[in-house]
């Protein structure tokens, strides 16, 4: 697929899936209340060597991809008693022996287990590799699976589950597969995050069903509701490069330099590593999203040696009894080659150091654990009472756009938000996971109930945090507004601050509206806040303290002045919000006298046209004098005389409504509705100074 086949996700399309998931754990708190799973036994050897080498998939691996499966004894050593394989050990042994044709050693490990009681067999093939470079981590070692569960009775297999970074992110999984179709597996570069081929094209990656051709994955769907109702989008992780997805990887280091000038690497070169081409220095050297980073192609394709099969590397099938002994995978954290906040860094340790050993893990007896949707644990489990229902798992998802300005507002006075160019990454630093989106979507799973801080961050764009609060009662929480984080290139970002430390009143929510884009930001607060903006819009900043009343204030950052904007002392009440209206009235009026300026130099203009604008103008100036003595009053404590200069308010901007219908075809179209949006902006302000109790 290239980038013209590229899925389109709106807004509502992610509103849709999560009222989707939402019904599914509903269900799940009331009739899938989570079973238990029962015990597992290995399976004798030689039926496990059977299953093995019947479903020995077939791997197509990237053409940049420098770490293939591998056989670890070669770089085991003993320590204290036990066997471990060391990462400096194994990442160097590794290129000393591959010389970028012949990878040293291909093998694939193999597991069988079967449910108690159950005709029920998991066969799992793990697939080690020396090494995982990624976008949003790099450690030494990697392990990655492919679960098959098979009925032992007809020998068919159930389900396919693939492993996909992490149990934040949907495993790639496919219920009920052709029994006379060998898996196939697509290991994604440097990550060799695995997802499913069984489908008639075997080494790219289809998301939905076209015309002919079934979808690679039977994942739960993000159902459309309008523009797309003929496409769903499976809530899986997928493939991204492969779908014209763009994806920049980060270049790893320790002990102060790149791992390819280590002195313990002596046979790592930058060579060993993703090419260049992919890869980002520095999140601050970059002022936009790149746009070149090439997408997928197929490279080397992997199969068992003991099958025919049509592949360039063939690789040993082992039983894992044969490393069992293996105690640990060991390595140092390793950092990022660019400045990261070392609490974050800290945080996201568990993806940058390594990843143990798969007998140690849960799924390794129990491979049902690795099931992540609740849909195909429903299936299996009315088929075998061996396996549990689904239980509830809360998610956070969001869809990441990017802010760009609007055609139709007044230049640098507006926005809007459009499908992004390049994958993001996301960060709960409470917990703390990482994960990459797919689509511009984040999905975030099994996040325990509480408040956490979600930050989002992209190649080339300003970084974005907020605060989510995760409830028991919900099983999908929308991070962002409506579901949506809006990010901003770094060169047309600057940063809003709301001081509220030293502020009169205890803030409780900052929210963040542009003229044309709506709102694009709303988050709790402890006392400060700061969020990024495009230069090129046209703000509203809404804040609430923790009576929840409120005030506004006007920002209109300048497109030459990236220095950062701040809201000292922030208020809530008639008299914050009175003097907004005034602001906001004097911005526009000043906007619609500069437009009738320049039109009465002109010899042609039509004096009935300008006497329209005039009056506009006047009506402008009217209501900047009303909300003005409106906030005197407010501040002096008048609230009788307050609430009557409201209502004097009231009616001039109605007057000015009146005004801008008459005055409207003598504007430009940018002007016009960025007047009739404000004077909303007015008149909803002014009603929420009416009705606070606050002065």
């Amino acid at each position: 697929m290239g980038d013209d086949s590229r899925l389109t996700v709106d807004r509502r399309t992610v509103l849709s899936a999560l009222a989707s998931l939402s019904a599914v754990g509903a269900a799940g708190c009331s009739t899938l209340e989570r079973g238990t799973d029962t015990q597992t036994a290995e399976v004798d050897a030689e039926p496990a060597r059977e299953l093995a080498t019947k479903f020995a998939p077939t791997v197509y691996f990237d053409v940049n991809e420098p770490w293939f499966p591998t056989d670890p004894r070669p770089y085991t050593t003993e320590r204290d008693g036990e066997t471990i394989v060391d990462g400096f050990d194994a990442l160097d042994g590794y290129h000393e022996q591959y010389d970028g044709q012949s990878p040293p050693n291909p093998t694939v490990f193999y597991n069988a287990v079967e449910y108690e009681n159950s005709s029920l067999t998991v066969i799992q093939f793990w697939f080690y590799s020396v090494f995982d470079q990624f976008t949003t981590n790099f450690h030494w070692h990697d392990w990655e699976v492919l679960h098959v569960f098979v009925d032992t009775e007809t020998g068919d297999p159930q389900l396919y589950v693939a492993s996909s970074h992490s149990r934040k992110v949907p495993n790639n999984e496919f219920l009920d597969p052709d029994p006379e179709v060998i898996p196939r597996i697509l290991s994604e570069l440097g990550s060799h995050s695995s997802t499913l081929s069984v489908n008639d094209v075997p080494d790219r990656f289809q998301r939905v069903t076209v015309e002919d051709l079934t979808a690679d994955i039977t994942n739960a769907p993000i159902e459309s509701i309008e523009d797309f109702a003929d496409v769903s989008l499976p809530l899986a992780y997928g493939l991204p490069r492969d779908e014209g997805s763009r994806l920049p990887y980060l270049v790893p280091e320790y002990e102060g330099v790149p791992i390819y000038d280590h002195e313990r690497l002596p046979s790592v070169t930058t060579d060993s590593l993703i090419r260049s081409e992919l890869t980002i220095r520095s999140y601050d050297a970059l002022t936009s999203p790149p746009t070149d980073l090439p997408t997928r192609e197929t490279g080397l394709v992997f199969g068992p040696r003991d099958r025919d099969a049509d592949a360039d590397i063939e690789y040993d099938l082992v039983s894992t009894d044969e490393i069992e002994h293996i105690a640990d995978f060991t390595g140092p954290q390793l950092s990022f080659e660019f400045a990261v906040p070392a609490a974050v860094e800290d945080a996201m340790a568990n993806h940058i150091t390594t990843t143990g050993a798969p007998w140690n893990q849960p799924r390794y007896p129990n491979p049902a654990a690795d099931i992540t949707d609740p849909r195909h644990r429903e299936a299996l489990a009315e088929r075998y009472d061996a396996i549990g229902k689904p239980a509830p798992v809360h998610t956070v998802a969001t869809r990441i756009t990017e802010t760009v300005t609007a055609d139709d507002a007044p230049e640098n006075e507006g926005l809007t938000t459009t499908e992004t160019s390049v994958e993001s990454v996301a960060l709960f630093e409470s917990e703390p996971e990482t994960v990459p989106t797919f689509h511009g979507i984040a999905v975030i799973r099994d996040v325990p109930a509480g408040e956490h801080r979600l930050t989002v961050n992209g190649a080339g764009r300003a970084p974005y945090s907020e605060r989510v609060v995760v409830s028991d009662d919900e099983t999908v929480t929308a991070a962002g507004v409506n579901g949506e984080i809006p990010l901003v290139a770094r060169e047309r970002a600057t940063k809003l601050e709301v001081l509220g430390e030293d502020a009169d009143i205890a803030l409780s929510t900052v929210a963040l509206e542009d003229d044309f884009a709506g709102r694009l930001y709303e988050s709790s607060v402890d006392e400060d806040d700061a969020i990024y903006v495009h230069v090129g819009g046209a703000y509203t900043t809404e804040v609430r303290d923790e009576n929840d009343a409120i005030g506004a204030y006007r920002v209109n950052p300048s497109p030459e002045d990236t220095s950062g904007i701040r809201i000292e002392r922030p208020e809530t009440g008639k008299a914050p919000l009175s003097e907004f209206v005034a602001d906001i009235a004097e911005e526009t009026r000043v906007a619609i006298a500069t437009r009738n300026n320049d039109s009465s130099e002109d010899d042609d203009t039509d004096r009935g046209s300008s006497n329209a604008v005039q009056g506009l103008e006047r009506s402008l100036a009217a209501v900047v004098e009303a909300a003005d003595r409106a906030a005197e009053r407010a501040r002096a404590k008048e609230r009788g005389n307050t609430d009557r200069q409201l209502e004097v308010v009231v009616e001039r901007l109605q007057r000015a409504e009146n005004r801008l219908a008459e005055a409207k075809d003598d504007l430009s179209k940018p002007l016009s509705n960025a007047a009739q949006i404000r004077l909303r902006q007015a008149n909803q302000r002014t009603e929420q100074a009416q009705n606070s109790k606050k002065l």
